[in-house]
């Protein structure tokens, strides 16, 4: 008989109970939040008909080549969702009867067959918010504030960096960038943080961007005022993208000021997103320790997507936001915040042989609304209390004859050492 490979997919990751319960803990942290900022549920397939993630308003050529495919019985073409984007702007097209703004949030598994580093497997999962139908930056306000609560729930100290697409894609067209060449530059620009200035006009020669581009891209990755709204004003005089993001920021700007959020909040000319669906305003999210240099979370406005999916060129006012959970576990991991959590379990049932008893007494509590957890493995009494304070399980009751004959049962604090008599009328 062939032995089985029991080893996990690359990429893929199974969690154990100590793991997974803290990452629940976080999913249920931000899911509160999404709820208190007014977001309603939602859930989307997994599996999505390949044209749809393909199409132009998606991820764009990088992520398209890390889609997960398959064929099904019907010979269709089908994928594994990548992110929860398309599929929510899928749904915002299928159902035009939706109230707007409409907010809503999802958490679910993705499936990118990419490269494989911290934080980031090929299974992992996404906590999104989308706000559709509000033009206004107070949207993206709103979203970063929520951000910013989220992870202070958590715990963490993060800062949030946000730029505009109009402006940067404006700023490129002033540079003399080719039209057809504007965003392989803005997929390279995404790459500065990590390869430096040097690399990245390496990159676009390469690429075949002009002298004369390169030195302008080069003199505006260099220049010291760069991240003053200032140094955009006189290109906002030559180009209707630039002057149309610069307004658009100086409106963030004034709410994030309003909010008193500026510090956490930083303006970044050369933040990219590299991705073709963005049309505004883009932010990434940063440790502020910066013990990670990826982002645990990032978003944009996108108002391009919807329309476009329904075949017309009806602008739908949409922005979102996206924090990878298995990123934000990690980087708590490595900064020695999870701290091994107890079960959540009120009581412990141990039965001296009176295991229908025990379940009766089990589902008396259970109704009363406690977790209870009942010794289903025979142990004796000294390894079951040894069970109970290992696990941190703070309540235990032990059910033998004498309880059964008296209709009474002990209920043994395992932290002060009381024990409480109750009455029960064994069946």
């Amino acid at each position: 008989m062939k032995k089985i490979d029991y080893q996990n997919v690359k990429g893929t990751q199974d969690y154990l109970p100590e793991s997974e319960s803290v990452r629940r803990n976080i999913r249920r942290t931000l899911e509160d939040v999404f709820i208190q900022y007014g977001c309603q549920p939602l859930e989307t397939p997994i599996l999505n008909y390949t044209e749809l993630l393909a199409s132009k308003y998606g991820g764009g050529a990088e992520i398209l080549e890390e889609m997960y495919t398959l064929t099904d019985r019907g010979e269709r073409d089908l994928a594994l969702r990548y992110d929860l984007t398309i599929p929510f702007a899928k749904v915002a097209a299928m159902n035009p009867t939706l109230k707007l703004p409409f907010k809503r949030y999802e958490i679910g598994k993705v499936f990118r067959d990419g490269p494989i580093k911290t934080g980031r497997l090929r299974e992992f999962t996404q906590c999104d918010v989308d706000i559709v139908g509000a033009d206004s930056q107070i949207a993206e306000a709103e979203l970063m504030m929520m951000a910013l609560d989220g992870f202070d729930k958590l715990g963490m100290q993060v800062n949030i960096q946000y730029n505009n697409r109009k402006l940067l894609t404006g700023a490129l067209e002033v540079f003399g960038v080719a039209d057809a060449k504007i965003n392989k530059v803005v997929l390279i620009l995404d790459k500065l943080e990590k390869v430096g200035v040097d690399a990245v006009i390496a990159e676009l020669a390469e690429l075949g961007v002009s002298d004369d581009a390169a030195r302008s891209i080069k003199q505006f990755l260099t220049d010291d005022d760069h991240t003053d709204f200032i140094r955009f004003e006189s290109l906002s005089n030559q180009n209707e993208q630039v002057r149309q993001g610069l307004q658009e920021l100086k409106e963030l700007k004034s709410y994030l000021d309003y909010l008193d959020i500026s510090d956490q909040c930083i303006f970044n000319p050369f933040l990219a997103r590299g991705l073709e669906i963005y049309t505004g305003t883009v932010y990434e999210m940063f440790l502020a320790d910066d013990s990670m240099k990826s982002s645990i979370g990032s978003g944009g406005r996108y108002d391009n997507a919807i329309g476009g999916l329904i075949g017309t060129d009806e602008i739908f006012s949409t922005v979102g936001i996206s924090f990878g959970l298995d990123v934000i576990y990690t980087a708590m991991a490595a900064a020695g915040g999870i701290e091994p959590a107890g079960r959540e379990v009120d009581y412990y049932i141990i039965p001296l042989g009176r295991q229908k008893e025990s379940l009766s007494v089990s589902t008396y509590f259970r109704d009363k609304g406690y977790n209870v957890d009942v010794e289903l493995g025979n142990k004796k009494v000294g390894k079951a209390l040894d069970r109970a304070n290992k696990e941190n399980i703070r309540n235990v009751i032990i059910i033998g004859d004498e309880e059964v004959r008296k209709n009474q049962f002990n209920v043994k604090d395992m932290l002060s050492g009381k024990e409480t008599i109750e009455s029960f009328s064994f069946r």
